[in-house]
């Protein structure tokens, strides 16, 4: 999977000397290149992104004020011709502090840097590991939408494909955080966070229909939906 990437920078030659060399590496994909911070605000709102190319200098919003209101920010690396700000940068928790001009080789070895770092923080998430096909494959927890039993196999359905392995119901969910997921009938186990609508005795999750159990059902819907519910 390509690492998205954001460039915010006010000068277009700097935006595209630095979306050549994202082109350029075959890991790597420009989401977006922006030329204020304001705009960056409004496209984080609705998109992630893996890699953030951040200029310093720029006006209504520098790079450094614009990093400290985000609340979530990605991985930065900040993109300058000023020297004197680097010490700011580093206590921001950026990544690296390039000066322009920017060679390509000093662009890769930044890069390479935060791509470890993600790498580090996508490994200590949550995680089970499961057989299928004469396989070990690893499946985080975050992305598993629910698990349906069939027989002596379940089915775990996740965000990117759909798994089939030889284990019980019940020994897959003891091996996940019970606080992310549900048992909701005896042929299933949802992922909480990923349920999107509730009718009656069925749970929407993307393009799945779910079955709540009626005995179930009070425990589900107070797991679910809790005080969260807002009623006229």
């Amino acid at each position: 999977m390509k690492a998205r990437c954001l460039i915010v920078d006010d000068e277009s030659l700097a935006r595209k000397g630095i979306e050549e060399y994202i082109n350029k590496t075959p890991y790597l994909v420009c989401a977006s290149s922006l030329g204020s911070a304001h705009k960056a605000l409004e496209y984080l709102k609705n998109n992630e992104v893996d890699i953030l190319f951040l200029d310093v200098q720029m006006p209504d919003m520098t790079g450094l004020e614009f990093m400290k209101v985000l609340s979530n920010p990605p991985q930065v690396i900040f993109t300058t011709a000023h020297r004197e700000f680097a010490l700011e940068g580093f206590e921001l928790n950026a990544v690296d502090y390039l000066l322009k001009p920017i060679s390509y080789n000093r662009f890769l070895k930044a890069v390479q840097k935060t791509l470890a770092l993600n790498t580090n923080t996508t490994s200590q998430k949550e995680a089970i590991f499961i057989k299928c096909d004469g396989l070990i494959v690893k499946i985080l927890c975050d992305e598993i939408l629910f698990i349906e039993t069939a027989k002596d196999y379940v089915f775990i359905q996740t965000t990117k494909k759909k798994y089939l392995t030889l284990i019980s119901l019940r020994q897959i969910q003891e091996s996940l955080p019970a606080s992310k997921f549900m048992k909701v009938h005896r042929s299933y186990v949802v992922g909480i966070q990923h349920v999107e609508k509730i009718e009656g005795n069925l749970l929407y999750i993307e393009n799945h229909k779910i079955k709540i159990s009626r005995l179930l059902k009070t425990d589900v819907y107070t797991k679910i939906i809790g005080n969260r519910l807002i009623e006229r």
